[in-house]
């Protein structure tokens, strides 16, 4: 009565596998011995990757694309650190002006 019903679904293959119901207990069966061979199959031998071989014109080209990136980003680091410095004197001579200002508001002047 409260027994679970488990669907049948079928398989990717198109194969229904049905549900089973168990049945009356069954003798032990003893299993015939076979002719064939248990012996695994042999593993197939996987080559070693070969490594990448540079030309003389490979490196020459890859030296200068390494040399081209690091002029790059050096200029782009230098012009951020020249910023970086221009900002800092214009806040430093703002600084200066605004001082000499209040010191001659406070004179009276």
């Amino acid at each position: 009565m409260l027994q679970p019903r488990i669907p049948v679904n079928p398989l990717p293959t198109g194969i229904v596998t049905p549900l089973v119901q168990p049945t009356a207990p069954t003798t032990a069966v003893e299993p015939m011995p076979c002719s064939h061979d248990h012996t695994t199959a042999p593993v197939p031998v996987t080559t070693p990757r070969t490594t990448v071989q540079l030309t003389p014109g490979s490196a020459i080209a890859l030296a200068a694309g390494g040399g081209a990136v690091v002029l790059v980003v050096g200029a782009v680091l230098v012009s951020m650190l020249l910023a970086v410095a221009i900002t800092g004197v214009s806040v430093a001579l703002i600084a200066v002006v605004l001082r000499l200002l209040v010191r001659d508001m406070n004179k009276g002047r």
